[in-house]
């Protein structure tokens, strides 16, 4: 087939279009065009442009090989999706260009494919150097809860078949304004046969399964939006053990006992998505401007519960913010974390000490709000909150920890708690980094550790608030 053939691919797009629940509004939104241009794309009575085609090379890349198995197309998309990448931070060109230059110069599209995988690639090798010193060795194997942490970083924190099966579970189950404990008891008995006892327990097990029984107990001490999240679980783990088997196989973690957490990780992601449906989620962020205690009250859900579902909006043609997420303990270490912006957080060690999420671990219940820079110039707007989860008895100590949101300053308008900082001001963003180890800023009175990548000079006779020059 020649250079620049035109390509019919109504029913792949059709069925892109369905596999991904969107209707026919909602994916000519997402491409650009209109619905009746879309219905005849799917009736193949047009062949697919350059425009269409880069749309659905960025919001598709996995899916965009079954349109057109040509390696020219392939590159294509791989050239739209480089020049596209937030790392790129000059206005994106017309698709239009993009496929002529792409025509006209094939060598210097696939150069420039190349040089963004050995820049990601070199990133990548950046955080495993900060990984090695963190762990003090570079042979150390990675944790179970390690290998789970990156594969749902790696997956974009979204796993759009469990997800969709959530939110077609919440369509036979909610019923007025949300899904509360009743329901969900009812659901398991009804589903599953399951009898649920609510009852303290003498020591701290959350939750208890019995199969052979069919009982499930369920700690009466948690807080009623952690025993929702408990039952929600629970049926989520019975009505999509295949699925969810599925998707853990697929997976294929090569570390003893991973494969059991990402089980339970997967459960965990179905239980949020049915309590908090993706698309009623979606439209509640937006009409609130994700103010998250409205979130979590309109929802009966937690305040981290709503934190960390924003986080998971990312199914294609209906996104949402794109923000960052973290936990937070008393000792600095991430315990969650992911971000679909260019700020990536550090795999191992603790965090920026600037980060606003630091302070109000110590402060619970009270928001704290920050504009920061990043090294590289970009803004982030972020809140952050100190949170005490009751442990249920004073013979045990609650868990105190904080969690961040944040996303970068052009989505600020819809971002309430960005209401009020000074945005246009350059004196007024905190210069946070990632971490010490991953940060080339060269003044910074809260430095702990040199750069990884840069070399120290020792002055003597030249102190200033560390003891070296950064190269």
């Amino acid at each position: 087939m020649a250079r620049g053939a035109r390509i019919f691919a109504g029913q792949k797009l059709r069925q892109l279009r369905l596999d991904q629940r969107m209707d026919q509004a909602a994916m000519a939104a997402m491409l650009g065009i209109s619905v009746s241009y879309l219905s005849q794309l799917e009736n193949d009575d047009r062949p697919l442009t350059a425009k269409v085609k880069a749309a659905l090379a960025e919001a598709f890349p996995l899916d965009w090989a079954a349109f057109d198995p040509r390696e020219e197309e392939q590159l294509l998309g791989a050239f739209t999706f480089a020049l596209a990448h937030p790392e790129v931070s000059r206005a994106p060109l017309e698709p239009e260009r993009i496929e002529k230059l792409h025509l006209q110069f094939p060598e210097f599209a696939a150069r420039y494919v190349d040089l963004h995988r050995a820049y990601r690639q070199a990133n990548e090798r950046l955080n495993m150097i900060e990984e090695a010193i963190a762990n003090d060795t570079a042979t150390q194997a990675r944790m179970p809860w390690e290998a789970v942490r990156d594969w749902f970083h790696d997956a974009g924190n979204y796993v759009h078949s469990i997800d969709c099966l959530a939110e077609d579970m919440a369509a036979k189950l909610w019923a007025g304004d949300e899904l509360d404990e009743g329901m969900l008891v009812e659901a398991l008995a009804r589903r599953h046969g399951l009898e649920t006892l609510i009852a303290e327990t003498p020591d701290s097990a959350l939750r208890t399964y019995e199969s052979v029984s069919k009982r499930l107990f369920i700690n009466a001490a948690l807080p009623t939006e952690s025993r929702k999240f408990m039952l929600a679980h629970q049926l989520m783990m019975l009505e999509g053990s295949a699925l969810i088997a599925d998707v853990a196989r697929q997976a294929n973690l090569p570390i003893l006992e991973a494969d059991r957490l990402l089980t339970i990780g997967l459960a965990n992601y179905a239980a949020g998505a049915l309590l908090m449906p993706y698309a009623r989620f979606r439209e509640s962020a937006r009409e609130l401007r994700h103010d998250i205690d409205r979130l979590a009250r309109r929802f009966g859900v937690s305040f981290e519960q709503a934190c960390h579902r924003l986080s998971t909006l990312q199914r294609p043609g209906m996104r949402g913010i794109p923000f960052f997420f973290c936990r937070v303990d008393m000792a600095g270490n991430i315990t969650k974390r992911h971000s679909a912006t260019r700020l990536q957080f550090a795999r191992f060690g603790g965090a920026c000490p600037l980060w606003n999420v630091h302070e109000t671990v110590a402060i619970p219940d009270r928001i704290n709000v920050q504009l920061g820079e990043t090294p590289d110039g970009v803004r982030y707007v972020s809140m952050a909150k100190g949170l005490v989860k009751p442990s249920g008895s004073y013979a045990r100590s609650p868990r105190r920890y904080a969690v961040v949101l944040g996303c970068e300053v052009e989505h600020a308008g819809n971002f309430v708690y960005a209401d009020g900082l000074r945005l246009n001001d350059e004196a007024s963003a905190t210069p946070i980094g990632v971490t010490c180890r991953l940060c080339s800023r060269h003044s910074c009175d809260q430095r702990a550790f040199p750069p990884a990548d840069r070399a120290i000079r020792i002055d003597p006779d030249n102190r200033q608030i560390v003891p070296y020059l950064i190269d």
